[in-house]
């Protein structure tokens, strides 16, 4: 298989969720490319002179142009960078963290605050096999709104119109239209809209 054929296959298989182990045939293009990564984020957090030059930098890091409606205010973090999905209308504010190996796609219209992680990956409890990646896809809905240093796990969905409060750590989807807060985050209010 030529490497492109193997890069998108890798890409296909991380965002299906298949366990990734450190015997896999593929583990070393993922490790490549998570150095590659290490190393974009550090030159455009580094070198980025302003807004528009850390669009253009991220875009080479996610392999797609950013909108020149979003805003990202460096640091800006990411372990992987190909699998994020960024919609119109953007903001992401400082030294946000996104682990988006199993993918993250975020709409239009989203707010995230300063110190937000994303993170797509976990490990297998068995210590046997803890060194182990699975994944699960983060999708935020438009016009949702996460609060600084709030923490969003693997598999969450967060829904349309949806806040959730600084430093909430969500581990399950958010219904739209509501706001989420604490550890674990549970809904302590419904939107009305309107």
């Amino acid at each position: 298989m030529a490497d492109e054929q193997i890069h998108k296959y890798l890409l296909l298989r991380l965002q299906a969720g298949e366990a990734l182990r450190k015997t896999d045939p593929d583990y070393a293009l993922f490790q490549t490319l998570v150095e590659r990564t290490i190393q974009l984020c550090s030159t455009m957090n580094a070198e980025a002179r302003g807004i528009e030059e850390v669009r253009v930098q991220l875009g080479h890091i996610t392999g797609r142009p950013i909108d020149p409606s979003t805003t990202i205010f460096p640091p800006f973090y990411t372990n992987f960078g190909q699998l994020i999905q960024l919609g119109n209308n953007v903001f992401i504010n400082h030294a946000c963290s996104f682990l988006d190996i199993g993918g993250i796609t975020i709409e239009d219209d989203v707010q995230i605050g300063p110190r937000v992680n994303l993170t797509t990956e976990n490990h297998p409890l068995d210590p046997a096999d803890r060194k182990t990646v699975i994944t699960g896809a983060i999708l935020i809905k438009k016009n949702a709104w996460i609060g600084a240093g709030a923490t969003i796990l693997p598999g969450v969905t967060i829904g349309e119109n949806s806040l959730v409060a600084a430093g909430a750590l969500v581990n399950r989807d958010v219904p739209p239209n509501t706001v989420v807060a604490g550890i674990p985050a549970k809904v302590i209010k419904t939107l009305r809209l309107g």
